[in-house]
């Protein structure tokens, strides 16, 4: 790096006295259209249920869905993901809830592409772990998580989605060969524009456990994800990961969690220069909030973790603030 001019002709602190010049020379901003906001969902009627390992969101029934989709548009943001939280009774060790039309997922599809139409993009999981008795994203067998049997049922369960309305479809599951797979099934079927982006790098993080509780699914699940989720020691593996899933066809790649990757997300972006998404995911959200909610650190903290996604090279962040985003940049 070359440095030009030296002290005390230059004096870098120049550009920091005034509000306007720091503002001028500002490397890196946040927009709404830097967000993608996650929604729960939940069985029954007029309710909005908190949840309790994550302060200020909340499960909602699909009767009052549009109330959240109406903030989200006015807020102007570009897309919601949808998270369904299964009831126990619809859960087995296939997923089968996965494929059924009438699931809570397809149902919110169909409601927000009917009142929405192309407003908002939804953005839905494609992995079974909402909907196993066990917890996992495929198909157990002697606590192995298989591999090819389930790229079948994520197939059935992408087209499914995509035939209800759903414009990017997100495998989060970490099987291998699953987006060539997906891609080409969708490409046959005539959703050649249906979008993928794939959790390409997501590791088996410690940081995963309030969402677990959103969506149900930590109680169930048996043992850990360590032998298909990402060794969190690796970072070279993270861009194998990334080429390939590109090669299959991806759009777009997610690096999961966020915060204690941004070494991550600056490798992939640097080295493919394909659109990289970041989830700020429920470990990260509830130190947060917490932290703030007991004044250890003030609201400040939020812009400071979110703009580090930003100056790592992530295009857009999935964030449990972005409906909140207006206030907190305030």
């Amino acid at each position: 790096m070359m440095i030009t001019g030296k002290f005390p002709s230059l004096r870098l602190r120049r550009s920091r006295k005034n509000d306007w010049s720091r503002r001028l020379v500002q490397e890196n901003n946040l927009t709404p259209n830097d967000f993608i906001l996650p929604i729960f969902l939940i069985d029954g009627k007029n309710k909005k249920q908190s949840i309790k390992t994550m302060p200020d969101v909340y499960r909602y029934t699909l009767d009052r869905l549009s109330s959240v989709v109406d903030k989200a548009i006015k807020k102007g943001l570009p897309m919601i993901a949808l998270f369904p939280y299964t009831e126990k009774k619809k859960k087995n060790t296939l997923g089968t809830e996965a494929l059924n039309e009438d699931n809570l997922v397809c149902k919110a599809i169909q409601l927000i592409k009917k009142r929405y139409k192309n407003e908002i993009g939804i953005m839905c999981d494609v992995a079974l772990d909402p909907y196993t008795s066990h917890g996992h994203d495929g198909l157990l067998k002697s606590g192995y998580v298989l591999n090819d049997e389930t790229n079948k049922i994520l197939i059935n369960q992408s087209l499914l989605q995509a035939q209800m309305g759903c414009d990017v479809l997100a495998p989060s599951d970490m099987m291998d060969g699953r987006i060539g797979e997906i891609r080409k099934s969708l490409d046959k079927n005539g959703f050649k524009m249906t979008q993928i982006l794939s959790y390409a790098v997501k590791y088996a993080s410690n940081f995963y456990g309030p969402f677990r509780d959103a969506v149900g699914s930590k109680k169930t699940l048996q043992g850990n994800k360590k032998n298909y989720q990402m060794d969190f020691r690796n970072s070279n593996e993270a861009l194998r990961e990334v080429a390939l899933d590109i090669k299959e066809g991806a759009d777009m790649v997610m690096v999961k969690p966020g915060l204690p990757y941004l070494d991550i997300i600056k490798l992939v972006k640097q080295n493919f220069k394909v659109p990289v998404m970041a989830y700020q995911v429920s470990g990260e959200y509830s130190l947060l909030s917490n932290g703030i909610k007991k004044k250890i650190v003030n609201n400040e903290v939020i812009i400071e973790s979110l703009i580090a996604f930003k100056r790592a090279g992530a295009n857009a962040i999935i964030s449990y603030y972005a409906d909140r985003l207006d206030q907190i940049l305030r």
